[in-house]
């Protein structure tokens, strides 16, 4: 049954699709896709193109947006809007310490999971796509990791495709998880000094929390333990527009007076764990390293291998001398497993996850390096979470791609920015810009 509804100035419609586990055995296990279907009211029984928009993460949903807010406001002046919660996200057969062990356990937890990557994410997009255009090819808007994607549907399926839209996702073809770290932690140590510049008080609130972390054994309300290491990677949000301002206020309210002294804040605690938790995207957690293989290489736990050889990140030296806390950010490290109740069941799946050597080719640069589809993409000047070098490499190698780089937005430009941004991609990739 189809179910259709109304907000301010847009008409929803919520579609499922049954789609293969496994693409290479269509006859076998399937899963269920779920996506909301878009269009502005006043368009609702036009013949429109349909856009579909692929999600940053991995491990999110699509946004759960209100009315025609921000780029999907831009997008529904030509366009039937659909937002995809990608395999194992949203309502998208999700995958999580629940759910997870209807499959067995840890071994088959990680088998599983290795069909949760960009390859399959494309051919669910084609698998549904005759259901939803009648077969003709759709402009597809990838955000962050999803813009991964859209690098891979060039690669597999660009019949596909009429435009391609990235934002802030052109990734590397070819780099290994441990070439793409070492080129995050000086990224991540810039924006620990620029949000310093902005709020220097908070250079000793940092070191004042992290001293208390390292005396101190905190769990959270939620049950998650506070560890220096968790407290650093805070620094998350430090790639969005308005993350430096959102890491300030949580750290001016860290402490509170009480009989026994001075102690972490309730309110501290309770904003610390909803942006430190993974319950709701905890795919995120489990995947995130394998976005990046696609060779015999294990990805084996980079982020923390690599962390190592950046020794300004370990809060203990830090504090010792009088050098800044470095905040982390974008990077996955073993111990969010033993210290986040929502992944510590998944502990041994991921280390599963982080050994394996049987990675799939995501890119095909022969296939790119002929590509016909109009394609634009984004980059962000000094982008946290994507290297604007890999991206710049990238770009050049894919065929008729223009590119606009742009230090106004940070990575969330396309949501910071809403109708701008994608209305500047849309005349560029037109040749109107």
């Amino acid at each position: 049954m189809t179910l259709s509804y109304r907000q301010p100035g847009v008409v929803l419609t919520d579609r499922r699709f049954t789609v293969p586990l496994d693409h290479d055995h269509p006859g076998g296990e399937t899963i269920e896709l779920y996506a909301r279907e878009v269009v502005a009211s006043d368009k609702a029984h036009q013949d429109l193109p349909w856009l579909l928009y692929l999600q940053g993460g991995p491990g999110f949903g699509a946004d759960r947006s209100v009315g025609r807010s921000g780029w999907l406001g831009r997008a529904l002046k030509e366009y039937r809007v659909l937002l995809l919660d990608q395999r194992g996200t949203g309502h998208s057969t999700p995958a999580n310490r629940q759910t997870l062990p209807l499959r067995g356990g840890p071994a088959e937890q990680a088998d599983y999971l290795t069909r949760f990557r960009a390859d399959s994410i494309v051919r669910d997009c084609e698998a549904i796509r005759a259901q939803v255009t009648g077969g003709a090819p759709w402009t597809v808007l990838g955000q962050s990791f999803g813009g991964f994607c859209l690098t891979t549907y060039l690669s597999l399926a660009p019949e596909g495709l009429a435009t391609a839209v990235i934002t802030g996702g052109l990734p590397s073809l070819d780099a290994h998880a441990d070439d793409v770290y070492r080129a995050a932690f000086p990224r991540i140590e810039r924006k620990v000094t620029a949000h310093y510049a902005r709020y220097p008080q908070d250079a000793e609130r940092a070191r004042r929390i992290a001293g208390h972390l390292l005396t101190h054994d905190v769990v959270l309300p939620n049950g998650y333990r506070l560890t220096v290491e968790a407290f650093q990677s805070l620094g998350i949000v430090l790639g969005t527009g308005d993350g430096t301002h959102r890491l300030h206020y949580l750290l001016e309210n860290a402490f509170v007076r009480t009989p026994q002294g001075f102690t972490l804040s309730d309110a501290f605690q309770e904003q610390a764990q909803g942006m430190l938790s993974y319950a709701r995207h905890p795919l995120y957690a489990l995947v995130h390293e394998s976005i990046y293989g696609q060779d015999a290489r294990p990805t084996a736990w980079s982020a923390e291998r690599v962390r190592a050889e950046f020794p300004q990140f370990d809060a203990a030296k830090a504090l010792a001398g009088d050098e800044p806390l470095l905040f982390t950010g974008e990077s996955i490290h073993p111990w969010m497993f033993d210290c986040d109740p929502a992944l510590r069941p998944l502990r041994e799946t991921a280390d599963l996850l982080a050994a394996r050597t049987d990675w799939t080719t995501l890119y095909d640069p022969a296939r790119l390096a002929a590509n016909d589809v109009p394609v634009v993409a984004a980059v962000y000047h000094d982008d946290m979470y994507v290297d604007t070098a890999h991206s710049l490499r990238t770009a050049r190698t894919i065929r008729g791609l223009r590119t606009w780089i742009t230090d106004e937005f940070e990575h969330d430009g396309v949501r910071t920015g809403g109708q701008r941004v994608l209305d500047r991609l849309l005349a560029l990739v037109r040749n109107e810009a």
